[in-house]
């Protein structure tokens, strides 16, 4: 192994010769495809309380004020397994936290299947949470970290767009599940699926190259050539020198918080905040508000669907227009945009055109969303990736937490469907103006 002080620009130029220039591996391709993946059971196992909650209530008889709190324990799960098991992945490898949040989130979508009280469907939803929390941060950075620069931001929005597709698929699924089996075959259903990805993680994703020269140890080189050989790059004889001053400076969240990162890190912050308390209002209670409305169960699942379905066009479309106009500029409109789209359904009683309302939504809002993502992984190196990411999807997770408690709440004391939706237009609005400020191209 190499040794000595020198400038990390040796690293860094061995870095883009790998990754950024020449053809695109099977390995990259693949690293992608089954991170998109895991993101679709996420999108699955997350909104799958949505799904569910009205039999879960029935069978139960479990007040949907109660039912806000089981919606916001598993986000506040997602909460903290962002800002506190996400980081872990900078330190022990963006692999590794993979493979466990895989495992605890399997385990525990089987086990919200045999739950018969409140206080289980709490502690459950809650591990599901962490683990999700703690996945997003790796996916996003181990797919940065294995996409050619080019390609980098739409790869991240890409691999994201899994979680509105998983929950779009989820209705389809969900329907005909729920009147054949009950809602328990829902949970069993994700987890299940979930658990049957650790072969493939353990297969198709090798650990970042970059976080293997950051954290080098004795191994390192062999471990590097292998997976040089899976991307068909020459082997090395030795490791790219780096700067060990910098490699001694252990990065944490308060490397977050620097002169030179504050503004941005906060502005990222706040931001997330807002869209999520909006967001996952949206995604917990669309069914619930339908079905109070007076359509059937079936109904209100088929329009989380068309909610979710249209996010996964507004990501590919944000993905596409980004690579032309300034990202943050993006996202500003598209979450600015929602939120007058749902000023206007409520206004107009779309109830009688509700899909194509929920369709433009769905479009706008999770579009903005993603990109947001993708700011987050482009703003911070990669020593710090991991802990960017997650802690701006943590701290943001509050927002996430105070959106179905309150929805609940609201739903509770017989507040409409399209007055939610006023109320919940404001912290979009406010989203999309602080996204504007982020610059970030």
């Amino acid at each position: 192994m190499a040794t000595g002080a020198v400038s990390e620009t040796e690293e860094l130029v061995f870095i883009r010769k790998v990754i950024d220039e020449g053809s695109i591996a099977t390995t990259q391709i693949l690293v992608v495809l089954v991170a998109f993946t895991l993101n679709m059971l996420d999108g699955f196992d997350v909104t799958a309380m949505a799904f569910t909650v009205h039999g879960i209530g029935q069978e139960l008889q479990i007040a949907p004020n109660h039912l806000g709190i089981v919606f916001s324990v598993a986000l506040a799960g997602m909460m903290i397994g962002a800002m506190f098991l996400a980081p872990v992945a900078d330190m022990l490898g963006r692999r590794k936290m993979i493979i466990a949040c895989v495992t605890m989130i399997g385990l525990s979508m089987c086990a919200t299947g045999f739950a018969t009280s409140l206080w289980e469907l709490i502690v459950y939803r809650a591990i599901t949470g962490l683990g999700v929390g703690g996945m997003l941060a790796s996916l996003a950075a181990i797919s940065a970290e294995y996409t050619p620069a080019k390609y980098r931001s739409l790869a991240v929005m890409s691999i994201t767009a899994g979680y509105p597709l998983g929950a779009t698929l989820g209705s389809f699924i969900a329907a005909p599940l729920i009147p054949a089996y009950g809602w328990q075959s829902v949970f069993f259903a994700g987890g299940l699926a979930t658990l049957s990805m650790l072969i493939l993680v353990y297969f198709f994703i090798p650990e970042s190259l970059q976080f293997m020269l950051a954290k080098r140890n004795e191994n390192s080189l062999a471990q590097i050539n292998l997976v040089l050989g899976r991307l068909k790059r020459p082997a090395l004889t030795e490791l790219p020198l780096i700067d060990m001053q910098a490699e001694r400076a252990r990065p944490n969240v308060l490397s977050l918080l620097t002169q030179g990162r504050r503004v941005r890190t906060l502005t990222l912050w706040a931001s997330f905040l807002f869209c999520f308390m909006s967001l996952y209002f949206m995604m917990s209670w669309i069914p619930k508000l339908l079905i109070n409305a007076g359509f059937s169960e079936s109904f209100g699942v088929y329009a989380a669907a068309a909610f979710n379905g249209g996010a996964v066009i507004g990501i590919v479309t944000l993905g596409w227009i980004s690579a032309r106009v300034s990202l943050s500029k993006l996202i500003g409109t598209y979450l600015t945009s929602s939120a007058v789209v749902m000023i206007i359904f409520a206004y107009a009683s779309g109830v009688n055109h509700l899909f194509p309302y929920l369709i433009a939504i769905g479009f706008l809002l999770q579009g903005g969303f993603v990109g947001l993502y993708a700011v987050a992984a482009k703003i911070y190196p990669t020593e710090l990736r991991s802990t960017g990411v997650g802690w701006a999807i943590g701290l943001g997770r509050f927002g996430a937490v105070l959106g179905p408690y309150f929805g609940g709440l609201f739903i509770a004391q017989g507040v409409s469907m399209e007055v939610n939706f006023i109320i919940f237009a404001v912290p979009l609005i406010l989203s999309g103006l602080i996204a504007y400020t982020l610059a970030v191209r």
